[in-house]
């Protein structure tokens, strides 16, 4: 498949070892999102060692780092080293000028020899200054940080470069299903989400219907147990961390009620879902206009599309699966699927908002708001947000198909959830919008936003 986006990263890399002195480079995020991709896709074809480390013993890691660097320091495999500090003085002392050394799955190389973090620093402190260039990466997002984000880690302070390789955008999507629809495109990334490795296994098949049973339902799939090795790479409860992500797929949103399904108080899990919520598998949600350090009204979800789908449908089928009731379990699952995907779809909505021109305007980053109206009574609307100038309100209702005859009995009934607002009098003007994924035609209707201008601006 070819290689999307990383823009921004590859330039910053490319300018980096380009660079007559040294540099030092991290790069970590959640597995399968393409770091190991774009090293290969950025790193100069002269004097480049790229080595991808595995889980054993210091002595054989050594042995296979040093064959790698024989392709670019003649007869370095020839010697055996005794320790990581011997092999990397003489790398530093032997390697050409502009050479760059590539440490992949750096943390395997970390849980065998603690003391590597330590003995890197002095040699990236020793090569200040020459052009030697050297890059760390991981998908172990919490070894990553603390190995250069933490004050008391050796290697703070020492990188030229810290890039979290995030999942891409929406609108990608379409590149590498380039025969989608729209709406196909909009099926696809409510199930494999934004992480390019998900959807090159997927290209394989004929039909997003086959790679779904294959490679997510089927026992024998790759991606059948994702979640559980995602959650090994960063997490040392993986069975607390997995029945809280089960149960917040499942519909629990709150604090207080994952806690009492739990059978625990919340506060003691407060740790484990702020760690999930660093990990940008958790997203913690407040309504649109209220305090950030409020917790009573918030609510938890799950950030990714693929976990969402996990939790959802497989988690709670697993029993059927293993019983090779694949087709069965996805008849279930193709009724459901229309409400999994509006809930995708009304998130690329309000993501959208700070992108689009809407009633010529600019605006900020968007939310939902839910509580209590003027009357008292229950209120929702999908989506808020507010102008560049702050002195208008967008509200926004977002369905997956919405009639152009409805269009305007929806801002109508914008209007008037607007007007109910507790906070509606901090501002000047209200402007309603549409967002719609069906294909219209919406020509003639102002402020309806489709799926193509969505796909458009979420690159």
């Amino acid at each position: 498949m070819k290689f999307f986006d990383r823009f921004d990263e590859k330039d910053r890399l490319t300018r980096g070892l380009q660079s007559p002195a040294g540099s030092f480079f991290c790069l970590y995020g959640r597995r399968r999102c393409g770091k190991s991709r774009l090293l290969q896709e950025t790193l100069p074809k002269k004097n480049a060692v790229y080595h991808v480390a595995d889980q054993m013993e210091a002595a054989l890691q050594r042995r296979r780092l040093a064959s790698d660097m024989a392709s670019v320091i003649e007869g370095f495999d020839r010697v055996e080293y005794p320790d990581w500090a011997t092999l990397l003085d003489r790398w530093r002392k032997d390697a050409p000028s502009g050479a760059c050394l590539v440490l992949d799955e750096f943390p395997y190389l970390a849980v065998s020899a603690p003391e590597l973090p330590s003995i890197l620093q002095r040699v990236v402190d020793a090569a200040a200054g020459s052009p030697l260039h050297t890059v760390i990466c991981g998908s172990s997002q919490r070894m990553m940080q603390g190995f250069v984000l933490s004050p008391s880690a050796p290697l703070y302070g020492r990188s030229k470069e810290i890039l979290k390789i995030s999942p891409l955008e929406f609108g990608w999507i379409a590149k590498a299903f380039p025969h989608a629809s729209p709406q196909e495109a909009l099926d696809h990334f409510s199930i494999w989400g934004g992480v390019p490795r998900y959807w090159e296994l997927a290209t394989e098949y004929k039909t997003l219907d086959d790679a779904v049973q294959r490679l997510i339902l089927a026992p024998q799939g790759v991606l059948h147990n994702e979640p559980r090795h995602m959650l090994i790479d960063d997490m040392g409860d993986i069975a607390q961390a997995s029945s809280i992500l089960a149960l917040i797929g499942q519909g629990c949103h709150r604090l207080s009620e994952i806690a009492a399904r739990l059978g625990k108080p919340a506060t003691s899990i407060t740790r484990p879902m702020a760690r999930l919520q660093e990990l940008d598998l958790v997203i913690r949600e407040i309504p649109f206009g209220a305090d950030e350090r409020g917790g009573k009204t918030s609510l938890y979800s799950l950030a990714d599309p693929f976990l969402a789908y996990w939790f959802r449908f497989v988690q709670p089928n697993r029993s059927m699966l293993e019983n090779a009731s694949v087709a069965v379990v996805y008849r279930r699952i193709r009724t459901a699927f229309r409400q999994h995907t509006a809930w995708v779809w009304e998130n690329l909505a309000r993501r959208s908002v700070p992108r689009l021109t809407i009633a010529g305007q600019e605006w900020g980053v968007a939310r939902r708001w839910w509580g209590s109206a003027k009357s008292a009574r229950p209120m929702e609307i999908d989506v808020m947000a507010e102008s560049g100038d702050g002195k208008t309100l967008l509200v926004g209702e977002v369905k997956l198909a919405a009639a152009v005859a409805e269009i305007n009995g929806l801002k109508s009934e914008l209007q008037e959830k607007a007007a109910g607002l507790p906070f509606a009098n901090r501002y000047r003007k209200v402007e309603t919008a549409v967002f719609s994924a069906s294909a219209g035609p919406y020509s003639k209707v102002a402020n309806v936003i489709t799926l193509p201008d969505v796909q458009r601006v979420l690159i």
